[in-house]
């Protein structure tokens, strides 16, 4: 008995890795790739593999995407980390993968993951046997490949973009996972809206919401109907969260930003930590705070205190690269710095009056004076005559020259307020007006 516990320990398979897709119409997600009429598939299908890139977020299916490409194209499959192989493993990977050419006639599919933690060398020692079809070359990064990665190694691939998936994708692999027999194979029940909580968790994350979906099976227990039920108490056991605070795309999502939203407004620190730290403790992600902190940051405080958008995309920039609980701090430094900050909504009125006369009236002509003159004939025509320079006027000034088309150039759009930067700024405007009033050299009278 004590052996078989042993051989079964030894086989066991975490549900992510037994739900890896074979086929491509298996694979959930990155329709924009794989989907019917794709280039990436029709290369597939058409057996002109290429080495490639594929760039995107953890949990998206980099390495799953990897090892499907392998198996429809009938390649063998080899894998190397950056963060545990050196050149010694690259060359041992070659070598297994030319002798397997030769012997076997079989070519190989060579997956590397976080690519770009390999240093310049490192990365030029893959060139030369992607370029003598040694192995088709699939690299995988979280990092933007055009900073990362040696232009050698990018002139020789393709950059794939894969995207976080959609709760809807996830939903889709849930609900595969509770009936496949590499599953649970129809005997674990889960209601709708406790599978949807799941889903609103992973953040995108297939492989996380596999993780607790197979992690809440272990407390689920038989109903009425003989199955393994998993209710919304043992999910929340999973996820040590209070679930029940928050429900992503209802109506306590949408209230609970609101009060973010109008606790930073009215200036509140401790109403605006609260709210958020609400949204965090109930699975909210992260990211998308920081990016209401960002819209937060230039719609109510704007040009009062331009270091509020400044704070609110480093807050953002330390969460997608620390991830929680460091980035989270840094989301709660931001809501606090910009509930105190001095409030205006100038710039958010100015654009959105701008924007809407621009919707209703003409198109009016760039003024020749500011056009571009970059040919004789250009020149000829007038463009570019009479601009002044501004640096060539006093205080780097020109005034009563005129910027917006004649029909409208007496409209104003952005009233600073008098609070804040602004009212610096709204000084200078005023100085600024009025040397355009006096000025004798006005463009429109």
């Amino acid at each position: 008995m004590q052996d078989s516990l042993f051989a079964e320990a030894a086989g066991f398979r975490p549900l992510a890795a037994r739900m890896r897709p074979t086929t491509l119409d298996d694979y959930v997600g990155q329709v924009h790739l794989v989907g019917p009429g794709k280039p990436l598939r029709r290369a597939v299908e058409q057996g002109q593999l290429h080495s490639m890139i594929l760039w995107g977020p953890p949990g998206v299916g980099k390495t799953t995407f990897a090892q499907l490409l392998a198996n429809v194209s009938d390649l063998s499959f080899e894998t190397v980390s950056a963060v545990l192989s050196g050149v010694k493993e690259i060359r041992a990977v070659v070598e297994r993968a030319r002798n397997r050419k030769q012997s076997q006639g079989r070519d190989t599919l060579l997956f590397v993951d976080e690519v770009h933690r390999f240093n310049k060398s490192q990365q030029d020692a893959f060139l030369p046997h992607i370029e003598d079809g040694t192995f088709i070359f699939v690299g995988a990064t979280t990092e933007n490949p055009s900073f990362e990665l040696n232009s050698a190694l990018l002139s020789r691939t393709r950059v794939y973009v894969l995207k976080n998936l959609e709760e809807a994708d996830i939903l889709q692999l849930l609900n595969r996972a509770l009936v496949a027999e590499e599953g649970f194979g129809g005997r674990l029940a889960v209601e709708a809206d406790v599978l949807a909580l799941m889903a609103s968790a992973s953040g995108g994350d297939a492989r996380r919401a596999l993780n607790i979906l197979e992690v809440a099976a272990d407390l689920a227990e038989p109903d009425a109907a003989g199955k393994d039920r998993i209710t919304r108490d043992q999910l929340e056991q999973v996820m040590q969260t209070s679930l029940r605070r928050f429900d992503k795309g209802g109506d306590v999502f949408y209230d609970q930003i609101s009060a973010l939203h109008k606790s930073v407004r009215g200036s509140d620190p401790d109403g605006s930590l609260y709210w958020l730290c609400r949204m965090l403790d109930g699975g909210c992600d992260p990211l998308y705070v920081a990016r209401r902190l960002v819209r937060i940051a230039s719609e109510d405080i704007g040009n009062a205190d331009p270091r509020a958008l400044q704070l609110s995309m480093e807050a953002w920039d330390a969460q997608e690269r620390l991830g929680s609980p460091e980035g989270e701090l840094a989301l709660a430094q931001a809501v606090t710095y910009l509930a105190l900050a001095p409030k205006s909504n100038a710039v958010y009125k100015a654009f959105n009056q701008c924007m809407a006369d621009i919707r209703q009236d003409p198109d009016y002509e760039v003024p020749v004076h500011l056009r571009n003159a970059p040919t004789k004939l250009l020149k000829s025509m007038g463009h570019g005559d009479s601009y002044r320079y501004a640096h060539d006027e006093p205080e780097a000034f020109a005034a009563g020259e005129a910027y917006l088309p004649e029909a409208i150039h007496q409209r104003r759009y952005y009233e600073p307020v008098n609070r804040g930067l602004e009212i610096k700024l709204a000084e200078k405007r005023q100085r600024l007006d009025s040397r355009n009033a006096e000025s004798p050299r006005k463009r429109y009278s």
